[in-house]
């Protein structure tokens, strides 16, 4: 199979396009970009510059709809957007509306549903999955396999650490009650979650907050405390050298 490109679509200079790439109508893909064997990028989407797409990943996927799902279509999505210098791994998928800032790494297998937006300098690990309607700040690191609900917001510098698992739903899909409540959860600026930690609906993580590995939060957490346990309580203070204004790496 050789590569369809639509003569709709606008290139720039000194791209590489691998075998069995689909570029459809209206995409727009900056210069000096590499683009891998068996990738989809569907109309609309915009690529900025020096974007790396590495194989059989899909940009500006349309969401499916279950019959009795909580999300309606909407009538039209904005374009997938793709930031300057971002690295797209392996077998992923972006969906339509999708706003990706510059210098985003998003790793081999990881999901980000439709209505997102990620911040720049941001890293999403392998496997992770970002439902719709997320926003996620700037150089934030979400390590491998763990689940940001829909509605979640989380702030910048937020670390998310293997297996996190958020939720958004306490009636668990039963009575129409649940509708009232629905809610993700918001994870302020220097929020850090350990690995396997379980956060349920609605929760606020306050600034700099540390969730201690395998707690299940069933609380808001205050700013700068450490929590632990299920339920997951007040432990102590975030150590001075520990916060985020502390860090070498933090520029405002």
């Amino acid at each position: 199979m050789s590569n369809f490109i639509s003569n709709k679509a606008k290139l720039g200079k000194d791209i590489a396009f691998a075998k069995n790439v689909i570029i459809e109508d209206k995409v727009i893909i900056g210069n000096n970009c590499q683009v891998g064997y068996n990738v989809i990028i569907r109309e609309g989407t915009i690529v900025g510059d020096n974007v790396r797409i590495d194989d059989n990943t899909v940009i500006g996927k349309y969401p499916m709809r279950a019959s009795l799902s909580i999300f309606k279509e909407g009538k039209k999505f904005s374009p997938t957007l793709i930031g300057n210098n971002c690295l797209i791994g392996a077998n992923t998928v972006i969906y339509v509306g999708s706003n990706i800032s510059q210098h985003v790494l998003v790793a081999d297998l990881a999901s980000i549903r439709e209505n997102t937006s990620i911040g720049e300098y941001t890293i999403i690990g392998r496997g992770v999955t970002v439902e719709n309607y997320v926003k996620i700040g700037k150089r934030c690191k979400l390590e491998s396999e763990c689940y940001i609900t829909a509605y979640s917001e989380l702030e910048d510098y937020v670390f998310i650490a293997p297996g996190v698992v958020t939720s958004n739903d306490n009636f668990l899909g039963r009575t129409e009650e649940r509708f009232k409540y629905f809610k993700g959860i918001n994870i302020k600026r220097g929020g850090r979650i350990g690995a396997n930690a379980v956060i349920l609906p609605g929760k606020v993580i306050g600034e700099d907050a540390l969730i201690a590995a395998g707690s299940v939060v069933t609380k808001d957490v205050p700013p700068r405390k450490v929590v632990r346990g299920s339920p997951a309580r007040v432990i102590g203070d975030v150590p001075k050298e520990q916060l985020i204004e502390n860090q070498k790496f933090y520029v405002g």
